[in-house]
């Protein structure tokens, strides 16, 4: 807990984070709900507002953990990981602490983003329990990418380009989802990926758990994709935390 709430302090003491998990995303809203608010609307019957929000809390949780993988790679140059390493105690909980403290984050940015939300018309008309869904969601999917992107940090090179490559496959996804444009609308041949990658089950049964529809489906999708992500990445990230900490 002590880790965690340093993980936390670091963060939102950091202008640059906050940036790019709070302002970034509440300027993406407005300008989505703005430029593309109508045509989304017109082609799925629905307020734009739905899939916009979801949208925006998924890409803050994903760019808020490429600052943190950052942060960890340029830790481990300063020899930090090392001390941690040799105090008495747990040997994952720095890094468990790094997870814990996205998951966190990713709920308290959620909480702003979805009041933000409320001023261009998201609402929760499904009652409490959906609207908690909701949030477990977020944090369930911030959480699998936090896994991610830490793992990458730990097993790359000190100093290494983690900011244009991970920046680069959340900007990808970011643009290639159902929150962005409905999946009818990409070329045909790119709609299996665009309605198959994890952005987009997250953001159609966040938007269900908000204002109605289908959940079982997506549910499964996002389900499968966090277990699987986090089963992949789990192993890689704690032996190149070991690694990185003897190594530094």
């Amino acid at each position: 807990m002590i880790l965690t709430g340093r993980q936390l302090a670091v963060a939102f003491r950091d202008p640059a984070t906050l940036i790019q998990v709070l302002i970034f995303p509440i300027l993406t809203m407005v300008m989505f709900k703005v430029v593309l608010g109508d045509i989304i609307g017109r082609a799925t019957g629905q307020d734009s507002a739905y899939g916009t929000v979801p949208l925006v809390v998924l890409t803050s949780a994903m760019f808020g953990s490429v600052v943190a993988a950052t942060r960890l790679n340029l830790e481990r140059k300063t020899g930090l990981l090392s001390r941690l390493y040799v105090l008495p105690i747990n040997r994952a909980a720095d890094f468990t602490s790094r997870v814990l403290g996205e998951s966190v984050r990713a709920l308290l940015t959620t909480i702003v983003l979805i009041a933000c939300g409320f001023a261009i018309g998201f609402r929760f008309t499904q009652g409490a329990g959906p609207a908690i869904g909701l949030f477990a969601v977020a944090v369930a999917y911030a959480s699998a990418f936090a896994m991610l992107a830490l793992a990458l940090a730990v097993n790359a090179s000190p100093g290494a380009p983690l900011v244009p490559y991970l920046g680069m496959l959340a900007s990808l996804m970011m643009f290639f989802n159902s929150g962005f444009s409905p999946v009818g609308a990409y070329p045909g041949w790119l709609q299996p990926i665009v309605a198959n990658q994890p952005m987009t089950p997250a953001i159609d049964l966040m938007r269900a758990l908000a204002a109605g529809g289908p959940i079982l489906g997506n549910l499964v999708k996002v389900v499968v994709w966090t277990v699987v992500v986090i089963s992949l990445t789990t192993y890689p990230a704690l032996r190149g935390y070991r690694k990185a900490a003897v190594g530094s």
